[in-house]
């Protein structure tokens, strides 16, 4: 029999919510990659969620299971970043299922908590609450775990018993970092002390540029514009198909419609061709793509961005661009992280009705400001993963 193939570099597992379509927990896992290997050429990255999936069609990774890895590795282990301390086991399963499977699952054990807990159960192969969250009840020879900018603004108003186990997870951890002050709040009452950082994805700009550069279509002059599938009901697409006319009018942009994810619950290609349908404005396309690099050249290149997806703002944050973020019915975690890093008077979360006058605002914004407010924000970020990188590279 063949000598198995043992590498001699250093395997650092790099975990996180990148084994669906989601335009920011994708971008994290290459930040974190990069960043280790800025710091040493020594390691062999290991990407895992809670599925196996192969992501790379899209600008992701080939995704291992994280079940597939033995309990008594002496592994180093990065959550990579993201809303992972709030997503329970239904939420991670359904997104995980077949987006034309997923209706069909939601309608079957939706309504009815066991059937739909053992279901999640079965899909994901673990009993957890908070799969998402690995502490050393998974790793309990873990050299090390770290929490990276980790999100959880809305932890409080969870189950208890899925805020406990959490919790008792992130006792176990090396180190933790988190990404807005009202998840640092949550924490630090739980006894949990963690730094606050900002989000990975705040490097897009500095780390993938020349990257991004080559997926540049040469088109100027639009607004990026950017929501999730619940605001797909026809009322709410009405109104904001008059408020892009007002803006396409008042300002002579474009709007170019993207998904910033195609994992279900997140966005739906249907919904912007049924409000382009309605709208006035001569000059309205929808971007197909779904490869994350084609996304952040579509922002880069864009006048602006607006849209409910908070690593939409993040990105054109990262290069110095005016954002506006839609306030849907579960904003928190976009009014977590814009309370916490955004320039004080810049247009935030704002209502559906607000939109217009909350864009022109903040095209009207100081761009060196912005700019600066990038450089800031990216060198916070690379500040708060040193501890993180420390330990992951430790002997």
């Amino acid at each position: 029999m063949a000598n198995a193939h043992v590498s001699s570099k250093r395997r650092i597992i790099i975990f996180g919510a990148f084994d669906r379509h989601n335009f920011g927990d994708m971008l994290f896992a290459h930040v974190v990659v990069r960043l280790l290997a800025e710091r040493s050429a020594d390691i062999e990255p290991v990407f895992a969620g809670c599925a196996q999936r192969d992501l790379r069609a899209y600008g992701g990774h080939a995704v291992a299971a994280l079940s597939a890895h033995g309990r008594d590795e002496p592994v180093a282990l990065i959550h990579a970043g993201g809303e992972l301390l709030t997503c329970d086991a239904w939420e991670a399963a359904v997104m995980l299922t077949k987006p034309e499977d997923a209706q069909a699952c939601i309608a079957r054990y939706g309504a009815h908590a066991d059937a739909r807990n053992a279901w999640a159960r079965a899909a994901l192969g673990t009993y957890a609450l908070a799969p998402y969250v690995i502490g050393r009840e998974t790793f309990p020879h873990a050299q090390s775990i770290c929490f990276n900018a980790i999100g959880g603004a809305a932890l409080d108003s969870r189950d208890a018993a899925l805020r406990e186990e959490v919790l008792t997870k992130l006792r176990t951890a090396d180190f933790i970092s988190v990404r807005d002050t009202q998840t640092q709040a949550t924490l630090k009452r739980a006894g949990i002390d963690a730094p606050i950082v900002p989000d990975p994805a705040t490097l897009t700009a500095e780390l993938f540029d020349a990257r991004i550069r080559t997926h540049d279509d040469a088109r100027r002059g639009y607004l990026a514009v950017q929501f999730s599938a619940d605001f797909g009901d026809d009322t709410t697409l009405s109104r904001i198909g008059q408020q892009l006319d007002r803006l396409g009018e008042s300002t002579g942009l474009g709007i170019a419609l993207f998904r910033a994810g195609a994992a279900p619950w997140h966005d739906d290609i249907a919904v912007y061709e049924r409000m382009a349908a309605r709208m006035r404005h001569a000059t309205v396309r929808i971007v197909g793509s779904l490869n994350i690099w084609d996304i952040c050249a579509l922002i880069a290149n864009s006048a602006g961005f607006a849209g409910s997806s908070l690593h939409g703002r993040i990105v054109a944050m990262a290069y110095g661009l005016p954002r506006v973020t839609l306030q849907h019915a579960d904003s928190v975690k976009q009014h977590a992280y814009v309370s916490t890093w955004e320039i004080a008077g810049a247009p935030g979360v704002v209502s559906i009705g607000e939109l217009h006058a909350a864009m022109r605002e903040a095209l009207a914004m100081n761009r060196a400001a912005l700019h600066e407010t990038a450089r800031a924000l990216a060198q916070a970020y690379r500040a708060g993963f040193e501890p993180i990188a420390r330990s992951a590279l430790r002997s």
